[in-house]
């Protein structure tokens, strides 16, 4: 009987033992990635079952703020890994000091422009538009031109770029339609925002709720309601300048303590098992090869004719004083 009890004994400590010895891999990303209706619960999932270890998404506003946080806490970040940050944030990112390069083959890597980085991973991209409620506009702008100089009494809500990645995406969008008139530009689309958000949920938000009939968005966003709603509704406007890319990033940050589990999550975000649960829970595009196929509807969406991208060291030298120009404008100064 005693030698039973002992045995049992031994069994608890050595699975409290395990369990205590499990890995905990901690990963910085915007509220969005690690909603219920994200991608982050499947992603979390499906990484758990090829390692002993727990994923630990930590949420905030939007991959600008991500960054800021970032910068905040420095070298005692409890972040592994930063999932979230895009190519207009990369040079700014890199000059942190904080991330280290990955040392991984990112040949399975596949977007416009093929983006490589020794620092950064791209993991989605997707082209920023208005997206418009079909049964609230019955004519959607055509161009960026056609937005900026439309009818004030139809709105749209945008989010700001200090804190949002679309919020920024539209910024440089303006700036590679608009270049030294930006400015210009950004009065006289000012009377027709309704509101400004910290970031891409609340703006999105707003427009479902019927409370403005644009919005900034994605091309892929419409597919969310083919998909999962079963309705061709809300819609993406084409415009003839193009669509200004975003590439979405992770890196993996110098001060984690468990760099070898960061690496084998970043090599799993570039496997089919990874990229099959974007577009369907991210509403992005892959940037690598899923082992399924698209559904139908994003055969459906606008295809922009021309792809607009800045150089990432253009942005971070410029981007403070783009967003100065942006907040006198919007603010009649």
């Amino acid at each position: 009987m005693r030698k039973i009890v002992l045995s049992i004994f031994l069994t608890s400590v050595l699975a409290s033992s395990a369990l205590s010895q499990e890995a905990k891999l901690t990963i910085y990303t915007y509220e969005s990635f690690t909603a219920e209706w994200g991608p982050g619960p499947k992603v979390k999932a499906a990484f758990e079952k090829t390692c002993n270890c727990t994923v630990n998404f930590v949420g905030v506003a939007d991959g600008v703020a991500l960054l800021s946080r970032l910068k905040l806490e420095g070298e005692t970040t409890q972040a592994d890994l930063a999932l979230g940050l895009d190519t207009n944030l990369a040079t700014e990112a890199k000059a942190t000091n904080l991330f280290e390069a990955h040392g991984l083959d990112t040949g399975p890597i596949t977007v416009p422009g093929g983006y490589s980085d020794d620092t950064f991973i791209p993991y989605d991209y997707g082209h920023f538009a208005i997206v418009y409620d079909t049964q609230a506009l019955e004519t959607p702008p055509t161009s960026l031109r056609e937005l900026v100089e439309g009818d004030p009494a139809v709105k749209i809500a945008i989010q700001d770029p200090r804190t949002s990645t679309p919020g920024l995406g539209l910024l440089l969008w303006m700036k590679s339609v608009y270049g030294d008139k930006a400015p210009e530009a950004w009065e006289k689309l000012r009377g027709r925002v309704l509101t400004v958000t910290p970031g891409w949920s609340e703006a999105y938000g707003l427009f479902t709720k019927g409370e403005v009939p644009m919005v900034l968005s994605y091309t892929t966003s419409p597919a969310y309601h083919m998909v999962e709603e079963g309705t061709d509704r809300y819609q993406a406007a084409a415009f003839s300048e193009g669509h200004y890319i975003q590439i979405e990033l992770a890196g993996l940050l110098k001060s984690s303590e468990n760099k070898d589990l960061a690496r084998q999550f970043l090599t799993f975000m570039m496997s089919p098992a990874f990229q099959n649960i974007i577009p369907t829970t991210n509403w992005m595009m892959p940037a690598a090869k899923m082992s399924e196929k698209l559904p139908e509807p994003f055969d459906r969406l606008v295809k922009p004719q021309k792809t607009l991208i800045m150089d990432p060291a253009e942005v971070a030298k410029n981007r403070q004083a783009w967003i100065d120009e942006w907040l006198a404008a919007m603010s009649g100064r």
